[in-house]
């Protein structure tokens, strides 16, 4: 579309930019290529704003994409790295200002290569093969070490010289295998198959010492994690490459920094350990002393009380107080026996004074008839009836001469 201006008849520049606008609209959406110059993640904002630039021609373009784009290459993306964009170029009337509104973002190169990689870190992590509960404790003394690493390398040279250095007893098996390479992948499933099936192999370490991104692929092939997810014998991750992790770290039962690292985490020092029993033996022995301090103390405590320390003193009290109840209860029995014989001669005197015997003895006598009944007046007998009379000192007959 062309439009016809002079100097007495211009356009205002509203209209030019709405008119720009226009021609832009009508370009479709585009791939482009560049590397991101400034990246401005707001916290909360659901925009992101990057920069792409084309170094040969040190041409730049504003780009803009929701968060949701942008987080799907997140984890690989940064300032300096070159990606490809696929978006729609936008004109912002209002300032004047071209933009690339992106709804695609892709990695190039390595960066590529790291996106698949993270894909798959998703995907192993959604079958719960880095799971923390996964992870099995090493032994803390193991009596054979597998050790997977390169032929005369510096990191089997690290892990022995170590290992040894703190426990002088240890013994290793060691399998030596490519670590990097088309071979690489194959040679350590298999050492690392081989050590597990070995009952005298109590943990294996997988080391390597470090290396390029490149270089290190080989321990995030899946197969290679996968082996060592199915390992029953512990396995320790020793690539020694801190800033880009291989998946083997995350599936490993632990993951040492280096290989000189591993073995530290693998075998304990011997001096330490001395040192440690020593302490232990010390505390052992402290702990021992106080209790036979504090018995010895609740004995002599015990000791000390009247019960124990004069025990015959005790028995000899309650002797006393036992003598002093039994000539009690004599003195309370005779009184009570004393008054009980009074009681009884009192009566027996009653009794005596009373009886009719005594009455006899002042003379008396008692007449009975023949069948013993009293004769108590004389109309009771008859001339010539025979008596027999009752007196003080025993019986005599009579016979009634007269009434």
């Amino acid at each position: 579309m062309t439009v016809t201006t002079s100097a007495e008849a211009p356009i205002p520049v509203g209209e030019v930019s709405r008119l720009i606008g226009g021609w832009i609209d009508r370009l479709g959406a585009v791939w482009v290529e560049g590397q991101i110059t400034q990246l401005n993640r707001r916290p909360g904002s659901g925009v992101v704003f990057l920069t792409l630039r084309d170094p040969a021609r040190d041409v730049s373009l504003r780009v803009t994409c929701y968060r949701a784009v942008f987080d799907q290459v997140a984890d690989l993306v940064r300032e300096g790295a070159r990606v490809v964009v696929f978006g729609k170029p936008s004109w912002y009337a209002a300032r004047g200002e071209l933009s690339l509104r992106a709804t695609e973002i892709r990695a190039v190169g390595m960066g590529e290569l790291l996106v698949r990689l993270e894909r798959l870190k998703r995907e192993l992590a959604a079958e719960g093969l880095f799971a923390a509960d996964r992870k099995r404790r090493l032994p803390f003394l193991p009596g054979c070490v597998g050790l997977v690493t390169g032929r005369a390398s510096a990191a089997e040279r690290d892990v022995l010289e170590n290992a040894r250095l703190r426990w002088p007893a240890v013994r290793f098996a060691v399998r030596n295998v490519a670590v990097q390479g088309v071979h690489a992948v194959s040679q350590v499933v298999a050492a690392v198959r081989e050590l597990d099936e070995d009952p005298a192999v109590e943990v294996i370490v997988v080391a390597r010492g470090g290396g390029s991104v490149e270089d290190l692929l080989p321990f995030s092939d899946e197969e290679l994690v996968r082996a060592v997810a199915a390992c029953v014998t512990p396995v320790v991750s020793a690539i020694g490459h801190e800033p880009d992790a291989p998946l083997l770290d995350l599936v490993a039962d632990l993951r040492a920094s280096t290989p000189t690292d591993a073995a530290k985490r693998v075998v304990p020092d011997v001096r330490e350990e001395l040192a440690r029993v020593g302490q232990l033996r010390d505390r052992a022995r402290r702990c021992v002393e106080a209790r036979l301090d504090r018995e010895e103390r609740g004995l002599a405590g015990i000791r000390s009380r009247p019960a124990l320390a004069e025990p015959y003193g005790l028995v000899e009290g309650r002797g006393a107080e036992l003598a002093d109840l039994v000539g009690r209860s004599r003195r309370a029995l005779g009184h009570l026996l004393d008054r009980a014989r009074a009681d009884v001669e009192h009566t027996r005197a009653r009794v005596v004074a009373l009886s009719p015997a005594a009455t006899l003895r002042r003379g008396y006598a008692v007449l009975q008839r023949q069948d013993g009944a009293a004769v108590r007046a004389p109309d009771e007998v008859a001339e010539g009836d025979e008596l027999r009379a009752r007196v003080a000192e025993g019986t005599f007959t009579v016979k009634v001469s007269g009434a």
